[in-house]
């Protein structure tokens, strides 16, 4: 018998000794925890028990085909490839107790691309290959982990979330309910011709609060509701005989019977409607609204942001704060996704903004200069969360230098008492001084446009570090014209200036996720409140924002937002596809801890914070969250290799 027959007999010897303890093992990581007792023991009863000295090598791109499937039961396993742009290697991935290798390596029947060391003195449990195949036909969820990786992770952190909240308010209660189940089946109708009597007659008849102007073939040419119909009434600018084409809504707004109740919710919020069309291939098959809402207990988005936008004085959106905070608790509950929250809470900042500046326009005069608000950072790539401050800045038309200096000189005053009233409803003062009360940032868009050409032909590492945040720059408020002038200017500069992208990619890899070789994850050492904590958001969001925002531009893409970014990149063919998709995955999961951890903090009263102790997590929070953390060092790798840094 060989050396390594006697190993592998010993190891199988050891497994069979202590099955009943590996399975309590096995039982508290994923996805070994979903699966059935039967498949875990057939997995045990094949598999054997290898040691291995911390820096041996485990498998390697030279040992051909992958002929095991393991799982660390004990110790570290790092990887390591050699780095394209530097000497040596670098190390790729680190993973401990619970986890388990090579999966992509054995579903492709190849040689695995990176070397697996001990990174410690390691046990590892080894299934060999035709086992695994064995269990990967038989155990479903064996083979959605093996499939899909981390994504399978998040499906268990989002059905756990929807499990506690379906049992304390209800499973009924879903974001994800598809309007198809809340809509009217057979909505009221009635053609271009009919009179408003009768349009307003068939309404009241049904009970509806709205009518949908079809042709022959069904398709939606309007739409009419009780708030049209009050319009007419006040402005008496209708006869009653008169055809209802002629005083409704044309081109209603429209959705797929498939979508969500939270794109009907956000949709309302966004158009200030309280009816959304069903269309599916053209024709009408349903209309949901406001009240189709409420049984869902959806309406209260809506109710909010209507409340906002009509609110009469400051005092009302200050208080109206604290309800914003409840409805984001309520969807956290309820297993909406970051991205939803985030769209969620811009669009109701967006309208606090809106209504904070018509408010001080109508207590302190308008200056008769138009103008734009502009907004920057999280807020112009629509990634607000509760703990936020203001990043803003006005835009407006000038003739030349002198114009914009008296312009400026007018609009200042305004700016300024803008910028306190939203201190007062929630948006910390800038520390930075990022606001439009800084004559700096009100400026003409000639003005604007010389400052980023600045920015791109003298460029430093240190005003760089300064200017980035521009870069995200979004119209809330006033005419969008300028703003979009200046983004087009702002891609086309960019893209023509190889110079400044890459010093953009060396500041984009300044802040490395905080993962290392030696423990789990690299924590701050220091006494105090940051001890053994980690910032979500610099050190954990910030690779994806940087890294997004300077593939985006270099590559003339207008997309503000980190997400439509990453997807805009797959389809330009910028980035992998499966790159891609998983770097949007770990944003996802940071975005959503950082704001589970915020929620926790206005709970307890404490001041925000993005600092986070990963010791205070549960196991799969902690392996997804390093995981995470480990494709933002992955897009920082691909950052460096594409700019030879």
């Amino acid at each position: 018998m060989s050396n390594r027959d006697a190993f592998a007999q010993a190891g199988k010897a050891a497994v069979q000794q202590n099955i009943h303890g590996l399975m309590e093992f096995l039982q508290k990581f994923p996805p070994f925890n979903q699966m059935d007792n039967a498949h875990l023991v057939y997995l045990l009863e094949h598999c054997q028990l290898r040691f291995y000295a911390e820096g041996e090598s485990i498998i390697k791109p030279g040992d051909g085909p992958v002929q095991h499937f393991y799982i660390v039961k004990q110790g570290r396993v790092v990887g390591e490839r050699p780095h394209s742009a530097k000497r040596g290697t670098e190390t790729t991935f680190e993973i401990t107790s619970g986890e388990c290798f090579p999966l992509a390596a054995l579903l492709g029947e190849r040689a695995t691309r990176t070397e697996h060391l001990a990174g410690a003195d390691t046990f590892c449990l080894l299934l060999g290959k035709d086992a695994f195949a064995r269990l990967f036909a038989s155990s479903a969820p064996f083979r959605d982990f093996a499939l899909r990786g981390v994504s399978s992770l998040l499906d268990q952190v989002n059905q756990q979330v929807q499990l506690r909240a379906a049992e304390s308010l209800g499973a009924q209660y879903s974001l994800d309910t598809r309007l198809a189940e809340l809509a009217m089946q057979q909505p009221v109708t009635c053609t271009p011709a009919t009179p408003l009597r009768a349009a307003v007659r068939r309404m009241h008849e049904a009970h509806v609060g709205s009518i949908v102007i079809v042709d022959a073939d069904q398709r939606p040419l309007g739409i009419f509701t009780l708030r049209d119909l009050r319009r007419v009434i006040g402005e008496a600018c209708a006869d009653l005989e008169q055809p209802i084409a002629e005083i409704m809504t044309q081109r209603p707004f429209h959705l797929a019977p498939t979508a969500s109740a939270f794109d009907a919710a956000l949709a309302m919020t966004e158009r200030h409607i309280a009816h959304v069309c069903l269309v599916e291939h053209g024709r009408l098959t349903g209309v949901v609204s406001e009240r189709d809402l409420f049984s869902l207990q959806r309406v209260d988005l809506v109710h909010l942001a209507r409340t906002i936008r009509h609110a009469g004085q400051l005092e009302t959106l200050v208080a109206l704060r604290r309800d914003i905070h409840l409805l984001v608790e309520r969807m956290l509950a309820h297993g909406a996704s970051s991205t939803q929250i985030t769209r969620l809470l811009t669009q109701l900042n967006d309208h606090t903004v809106c209504r904070v500046i018509e408010l001080c326009l109508e207590q302190f005069g308008d200056p008769g200069v138009p103008f734009t608000w502009l907004c920057f950072g999280s807020e112009g790539r629509r990634e607000q969360t509760l703990h936020t401050d203001q990043d803003n800045g006005i835009l407006f038309e000038a003739s030349d230098a002198a114009e914009a200096a008296l312009l400026r000189g007018r609009l200042l005053p305004l700016a300024e008492q803008i910028n306190q009233a939203l201190a007062q409803c929630g948006f910390s003062l800038c520390q930075g001084g990022i606001m439009a009360g800084n004559p700096q940032l009100c400026l003409s868009r000639s003005e604007w446009a010389r400052r980023f050409s600045g920015f791109i032909r003298e460029a430093t590492p240190e005003n760089l570090l300064g200017s980035t945040i521009f870069f995200d720059l979004r119209a809330v408020w006033g005419a969008e014209d300028g703003c979009e002038q200046l983004r087009a200017q702002l891609l086309a500069e960019v893209a023509d200036n190889p110079l400044f992208q890459r010093l953009m990619a060396a500041n984009a890899l300044r802040m490395r996720p905080p993962v290392g070789r030696f423990r789990d994850f690299v924590v701050e050492r220091k006494h105090g409140e940051r001890d053994g904590t980690l910032d979500l958001k610099v050190q954990g969001l910030t690779p994806f924002v940087d890294g997004a925002r300077l593939l985006a531009l270099a590559h003339g893409i207008g997309e503000t937002g980190t997400l439509g970014r990453l997807r805009a990149l797959i389809e330009h063919e910028v980035i992998d596809a499966q790159d891609g998709a998983a770097y949007e995955e770990a944003y996802h999961f940071i975005q959503q801890t950082r704001m589970q951890q915020h929620q926790l903090q206005a709970h307890q009263q404490l001041p925000y914070s993005n600092r986070l102790n990963p010791d205070h997590l549960n196991h799969l929070d902690r392996r997804i969250l390093r995981e995470s953390l480990r494709q933002a060092q992955r897009l920082q790798s691909s950052l460096a290799l594409r700019y030879q840094l």
